[in-house]
């Protein structure tokens, strides 16, 4: 996340209630980080290292991404030790919603190697690890009825397009489902000198590793993220470096139903005012 100036404070009393549990220093300052498009987030300067404050916004409710806090929280709990995710220092609600304060984690959002984010989800996706997730879309059926879903939110003409691009295979689902991030995009990764993390893990899974690697490569969020879809050259390097000629070949069979899933995810953004996802729209279109 991209740090702004600190222009839009936490809220007064989750303040307050941060420095009586000797989270915060009193006069601590919050500097606002712009990365996440849906919660409001804050580092926190000084202390024993610089922490991250999340405080989650429950408002239009998003068909693809959950923002489930309580997730997150056990996530960070699990994954800190293995170097996937930030150590979590506490988590609550209040009046003003649920939040989760961890550690700062060092890096700037990823741009380039995607054979190192292909090796970091594929040690992710091999975790011998149960956390208590939902299940996520597991084959072509479940993505075809999630797409529905999603079209039915939506009201334009662009819905009946999109209708006509269904695609027609059918992959089976997989018993061999694991734990994954949900959410693995650019500004989801964050390179160091030393390592590669992964934060916001509000809304993870138990589900097939396609469903991540499908996130990472989708060209509408390449591009909202990084500014450009992958280039093919990329696209090869992140496959051979993910290093499961299985998996990556059921991702390859699964891809067009990922693409119509991300377009109808896309245009549902569109329609509710997210102008920037339209761009992304026509890519997802395209790679049909």
């Amino acid at each position: 996340m991209i740090p702004l100036p600190a222009s839009n404070a936490p809220p007064p009393r989750l303040v307050d209630d941060l420095c009586r549990s000797g989270l915060v220093e009193a006069g601590a300052r919050f500097q606002t980080l712009y990365g996440g498009r849906t919660n409001q987030v804050w580092k926190v300067l000084g202390g024993d290292g610089d922490k991250v404050l999340k405080l989650y916004r429950s408002g239009l409710r998003n068909p693809l991404f959950r923002n489930d806090a309580r997730l997150e929280a056990l996530c960070l709990t699990e994954l800190a030790p293995s170097g996937f995710a930030p150590r979590l220092r506490a988590a609550g609600q209040d009046s003003d919603g649920h939040w989760v304060f961890y550690d700062h984690a060092p890096g700037a959002p990823w741009q380039t190697g995607a054979a190192q984010v292909a090796q970091l989800l594929r040690r992710l996706h091999s975790m011998d690890i149960r956390i208590d997730a939902p299940d996520g879309c597991n084959g072509s059926d479940d993505l075809r009825d999630h797409t529905r879903r999603i079209l039915g939110l939506c009201k334009t003409q662009v819905r009946q397009r999109l209708e006509q691009l269904r695609p027609q295979t059918h992959v089976a689902a997989t018993p061999d489902t694991c734990l994954i991030h949900g959410d693995p995009v650019a500004g989801n990764i964050l390179v160091s000198d030393m390592c590669l993390t992964l934060i916001d893990w509000q809304c993870p899974a138990l589900g097939d590793p396609c469903e991540d690697i499908a996130l990472f490569l989708s060209p509408a969020m390449q591009r909202l993220y990084r500014g450009a879809p992958l280039t093919p050259e990329e696209e090869a390097a992140f496959l051979t470096s993910y290093d499961q000629p299985q998996i990556v070949a059921r991702f390859n069979a699964l891809r067009p139903w990922y693409a119509w899933r991300m377009a109808a995810y896309c245009l549902w953004r569109v329609e509710n005012g997210a102008d920037d996802y339209a761009a992304g729209l026509e890519l997802e279109i395209a790679s049909l």
